[in-house]
């Protein structure tokens, strides 16, 4: 959100965008258009661009093909731990239709493992998008028309990750995942080594907010009709049921990936959620992944 905060500060065009945006997705919705009767599958390619200071935080393939699989499972609700999901909540947990590849083609039509590496002077970044520049010591993104970009580096100040909801400006475009969150092996660090910052950020990515609207109030909202209103965001991994804003008997839906639990806690996006998620790639990101076909 500090990143969204900025470019609502910097950019007029961007929250111009984004109000468009919220008021198309809630038409769709309301209009019964992402009843999601159709069920659709998504196909997304994308890059990852591993910037690393040390030799130690250049990810082996490997490790990015572990996040690959994670966020398969996660957005097709093929994960293992959905099985944890209470019982008051497991008619609401979705499979959102959205699977990720690693490109094999490169802007240039050339062939590509989808991983690019990057040798940097920089000894972290923040939220202020350096790593998605040359210029200060990232690099620049592939086209985000086509891919998502991701570029995995070590963040400053014990911080996860960070992604730019649609609507942003093109040379910022992704998600940023601390090399110490990414996939389930090798350099990750517990209790954030099961690849769920990056499921987490590519919500946002795909127009999805934090469960309690972030505003500590029980005012906020996260657009969702079936994820209660909760307080604050939930760490490490909370007792079933969590009640905050008068939300009893069930309480916060703290298993949600778009809250800030530990990652063996984190097994769920909801119906609304994907009907969101739908909205954004058939409108603003439909040039990801064009020509979805009917979930079999």
């Amino acid at each position: 959100m500090t990143a969204h905060h900025r470019l609502c500060e910097s950019m007029p065009a961007y929250r111009e965008a984004r109000v468009a945006m919220e008021r198309r997705t809630a038409d769709l919705i309301a209009t019964g258009c992402m009843m999601r009767e159709k069920r659709l599958l998504f196909r997304i390619k994308v890059v990852v661009h591993i910037l690393y200071h040390d030799a130690n935080q250049r990810l082996a393939a490997g490790q990015v093909r572990s996040q690959i699989e994670v966020l398969n499972r996660d957005f097709r609700l093929k994960n293992s731990n959905r099985r944890s999901i209470p019982r008051p909540w497991r008619s609401l947990a979705a499979d959102a239709g959205v699977e990720f590849e690693l490109a094999t083609v490169d802007p240039f039509g050339q062939p590509t493992k989808g991983i690019t590496y990057h040798k940097t002077d920089r000894i972290s970044f923040g939220t202020g998008d350096s790593v998605k520049s040359s210029g200060s010591g990232g690099v620049e993104p592939w086209d985000p028309h086509r891919y998502l970009n991701i570029w995995v580096a070590p963040l400053t100040g014990g911080l996860l990750g960070y992604a730019q909801f649609p609507g942003g400006p093109e040379e910022t475009d992704g998600v940023v995942i601390s090399y110490t969150a990414f996939g389930k092996r090798g350099t990750t660090v517990p209790p954030f080594h099961r690849g769920r910052t990056a499921t987490h950020e590519i919500g946002h990515y795909l127009n999805l907010f934090h469960l309690w609207g972030d505003m500590p109030d029980c005012g906020g909202t996260d657009y969702c009709c079936d994820t209660p209103t909760q307080k604050y965001p939930n760490y490490g991994k909370p007792a079933f049921p969590r009640i905050s804003c008068e939300n009893g008997p069930h309480g916060d839906m703290f298993m949600n990936y778009m809250d800030y639990s530990d990652d063996e806690v984190l097994c769920l996006f909801t119906e609304a959620q994907a009907a969101r998620i739908v909205a954004t790639l058939t409108g603003p990101r439909a040039s990801l992944a064009p020509g979805p076909t009917p979930l079999p």
